[in-house]
């Protein structure tokens, strides 16, 4: 964990003041996400490296009734994200904490062993163990997992896929070409139901794992 928040922090330290401004045009599907999280009435919602803040915020106004919390590997991240949730005045209903995205204990860190959803939201392609923290997600949800990040372009001009992967390599993030098998291949071993969705003609994938019986 050491090494890859050391990573982060590095990348991210200078980035975390600006980060929402300019990420708001190229992560998309973010929102899109949110909207489909259906929480349940005083449900409970975990974001697996949760970043600014800026998701938990966004899903606290959606779902007022929702308690929420938010881990990431990044120090620096987090201390913004504080900062962000404080200035929102969510601070009692947004729980935040360090933690790698792919060996965490829940119950350990909020005192939640389950959550009824939980999301990742462009941070896989970030995850050098990410098909893990997929799995780890899966194990901590007692509804649905939901997933978004960046796609491989299929339907796009090849120059834009070439020009996006070239820009994207300079901050370590890499666009996961398997996503969809790795979903289809958690969900046969966790017994859950697997859903994947291309959005924007490829520029971003969606996907869920769902339990049988569940929203």
């Amino acid at each position: 964990m050491a090494h890859n928040a050391a990573r982060m922090d590095a990348i991210y330290a200078r980035q975390r003041h600006f980060y929402d401004l300019t990420r708001k045009y190229y992560l998309l599907g973010r929102d899109r996400l949110i909207a489909q999280l259906d929480v349940p009435l005083d449900g409970t919602v975990l974001e697996v490296g949760c970043g600014t803040g800026r998701n938990l915020i966004a899903v606290a106004r959606r779902y007022p009734s929702a308690r929420l919390f938010g881990l990431d590997i990044s120090e620096a991240m987090l201390t913004t994200a504080r900062a962000k949730v404080a200035a929102a005045g969510l601070a009692n209903r947004i729980t935040l904490r360090q933690a790698d995205a792919t060996d965490f204990h829940a119950g350990t860190l909020f005192g939640e062993p389950m959550f009824d959803r939980v999301f990742m939201s462009y941070t896989l392609s970030m995850i050098p163990d990410w098909q893990d923290a997929i799995r780890q997600g899966a194990n901590v949800t007692g509804g649905s997992l939901h997933l978004v990040d960046f796609g491989q372009q299929e339907h796009l001009p090849g120059w834009f896929k070439r020009i996006l992967d070239a820009w994207l390599a300079k901050f370590d993030v890499e666009p996961r070409a398997t996503l969809r098998e790795a979903i289809e291949r958690i969900a046969e071993r966790t017994r859950l139901t697997p859903a994947f969705k291309p959005l924007y003609r490829g520029y971003a994938w969606s996907g869920s794992l769902t339990r049988q019986g569940k929203p």
